[in-house]
């Protein structure tokens, strides 16, 4: 994606299931949940670089040792940031107490974070609330372990409002209006309501309070506190979570919109956001990670015992495909070839567009992330020319000639690496024009390779979201090597909905398919479709999430794909730019192929799979037609 599209975020859990002992002996340090957790977290930085947060929790410390410790950072290196602090804790206790140190009973009496459960988290921060107080994970403490809670999770609700008055009716006062304290208090609520139930159950048998305690602790029902939990969440999530005792969970919502995995043998059990992650981590293969799946949790209780329970019953899979297209590491055996695939299936389309002149045709990518669907591309391309080169020696018959065989079978695709990003521009010029000027030198460019005013080039990006980079930057740069036509090609949809699930497209008036959509309508006189949508969205403004509809698809029924990519490459090719410019996208049917099993298509189609969705893209609608700025839930 040649614009920086943002992501909320990523996870990492880490349960041992021996004592600290036993990875000392084996290992040769008892540090070792520690050591892996920052591995997961570093092999995850792709999903939030604005803030990382650790938590680990100490199973069966005596009364009046701590037993949950925390490090959170915003620094812009966080990770470094949060695991330096605990290693120097770490290494100073090595020099003080060289003869203790590395006696794992001794570090876990008198060492912060020498513990059995850790949970770890990777933030990207959402309209400049980067502060440490929104970073993960948060805690809800009490002075019986049964009773405090842990959070981190990569979410976003849609129908805060409607929980936050949930909370209130329920005679709780929330401390703030978001989906991160909605979630910690709605599960605290069902905390405090399992330990009271066990409390008066083990009273009324007699039992002592010291012993209750311990009872609450063995017998907390994780599964069905977050049935009850979770029962009104609209939205996508993956949250884990570490209940004070010991107790550990991730779950994950009903549609399987965030994505959760994990590895479990008798030594740990370790989840996280992305499957190669572990395989890396853990050097176990792809068939031994498991996909949490949708509306399940997998519960680790203190004793150890591993179970994945249904927690809400599972709907129609619709897993974020743009997880497919960009954001989850491409080392994943699926993910790979999934967007080899999308690149291949384009390859029909871009040899029609070329006129199967590949001879004065040059194929490239744009940006780094880009390369897999363009290996795909490549060899969709050589298949059909492959098939091109049969018929033409056939049509040659008997009276073909060496030459005609040499001609015809030395015929390739012209590939080349034309852009290389060569430095990250900083924001801190407050001059728009000067701004504009230093972003158009993003990327270095190869000379030579395109022939003047003759050649075609054929560039694939994974996604065209906004389109700014690619007007400000991306086709300036490519029209400096004088190619006759420049043409984009997006491995991804027409991107026309607000995702409210977790990932930075919220406003619905920054997709240039939008805007494109906008700008014929008003072109073709059809200006009372808009004012029309703006009428039915307020009208439903105010209904049940379960009653609105999305009117906002009328906006882009008039026309074909065909004719808003048309638009759309008119309003971003440069004023200057000599070249002639077409942008091709992929189809959702194509995705669908490509994807077959990650179906979140609501960005490109509109078809959201919670209710929440279609109140949002309303809202969105209303904003922009009314001026207001921000996201719309």
């Amino acid at each position: 994606m040649s614009e920086q599209i943002k992501h909320e975020c990523g996870i990492a859990l880490i349960r041992l299931l021996k004592p600290l002992e036993f990875y000392r002996l084996k290992y040769g340090t008892w540090q070792y949940g520690v050591n892996k957790l920052y591995l997961l977290m570093e092999k995850q930085h792709n999903r939030g670089q604005d803030g990382a947060g650790v938590v680990g929790v100490k199973i069966n410390v005596s009364p009046g040792q701590e037993y949950i410790f925390r490090h959170r950072s915003v620094d812009p290196n966080p990770i470094r940031d949060v695991f330096g602090k605990i290693y120097k804790d770490f290494n100073q206790s090595a020099t003080n107490f060289p003869q203790s140190y590395h006696d794992p009973v001794w570090a876990k009496e008198n060492l912060p974070f020498a513990g059995e459960v850790y949970l770890g988290h990777l933030r990207y921060g959402t309209f400049g609330r980067n502060s440490v107080d929104y970073t993960h994970p948060v805690m809800r403490q009490n002075n019986w372990r049964s009773r405090s809670l842990v959070l981190a999770g990569n979410f976003n609700l849609t129908n805060v409002d409607e929980l936050f008055n949930l909370l209130v009716g329920l005679g709780q006062h929330p401390k703030g209006f978001t989906d991160t304290v909605t979630i910690l208090e709605k599960i605290g609520h069902f905390i405090d309501e399992e330990n009271e139930l066990l409390f008066r159950q083990y009273k009324n048998e007699g039992f002592k309070n010291k012993e209750i305690s311990k009872l609450i602790e063995n017998k907390i029902d994780v599964r069905k506190i977050l049935e009850r939990a979770s029962r009104d969440w609209d939205g996508g999530y993956t949250i884990g979570g570490i209940i004070g005792h010991g107790d550990a969970f991730v779950v994950r919502d009903p549609w399987g919109i965030r994505p959760a995995f994990y590895y479990a043998d008798d030594e740990i059990v370790v989840v996280a956001s992305e499957r190669p992650v572990i395989q890396t981590v853990m050097n176990v293969g792809w068939v031994q990670v498991s996909e949490i799946q949708p509306g399940n949790a997998l519960v680790i209780k203190a004793d150890g015992s591993v179970k994945q329970e249904l927690v809400r019953i599972p709907q129609t899979r619709k897993s974020c495909s743009f997880e497919r297209i960009y954001f989850s590491r491409g080392s994943d055996r699926d993910i790979y070839l999934e967007r080899k695939k999308l690149g291949f299936l384009l390859a029909p389309i871009i040899l029609e567009k070329v006129n199967n002149d590949l001879k004065n045709t040059v194929f490239s990518y744009i940006p780094n992330t880009a390369e897999t669907a363009f290996l795909g591309m490549m060899e969709g391309i050589k298949s059909m020319l492959i098939s091109w080169k049969k018929e033409k020696i056939r049509a040659l018959g008997t009276a073909i000639s060496d030459n005609d065989i040499e001609e015809i079978i030395s015929l390739q695709p012209r590939m080349e690496k034309i852009a290389v990003k060569d430095v990250k521009m900083r924001t801190f010029i407050a001059d728009d024009s000067s701004r504009d000027d230093l972003v158009a030198h993003v990327y270095d460019v190869t000379y030579g390779i395109v022939e003047n005013y003759t050649d075609t080039l054929v560039v694939i990006d994974d996604s065209i979201v906004r389109g700014t980079t690619l007007k400000k930057s991306i086709l300036k740069i490519l029209d400096r090597l004088k190619p006759k036509k420049i043409i984009i090609i997006s491995s991804a949809p027409q991107i026309r909905y607000p995702d409210c699930y977790g990932i930075d497209m919220a406003i619905l008036g920054k997709f240039v398919a939008f805007e494109a959509a906008i700008s014929l309508l008003k072109e073709r006189k059809l200006s009372k479709i808009i004012d029309e949508v703006y009428r039915k969205c307020k009208e439903q403004q105010h209904l049940p999430k379960e009653e609105i509809y999305n009117y906002v698809k009328e906006i882009y029924k008039p026309f074909s794909d065909e004719q808003i990519s048309k638009k759309i490459a008119e309003l971003l090719k440069p004023d200057d730019c000599k070249a002639e410019v077409e942008i091709v996208y992929q189809t959702v049917e194509n995705l669908h192929k490509a994807c077959p099993n990650d179906l979140g298509d609501w960005y490109f189609t509109g078809d959201y799979p919670t209710p929440g969705g279609n109140k949002v893209v309303n809202t969105s609608f209303i904003n922009f037609i009314e001026g207001i700025k921000g996201r719309a839930y």
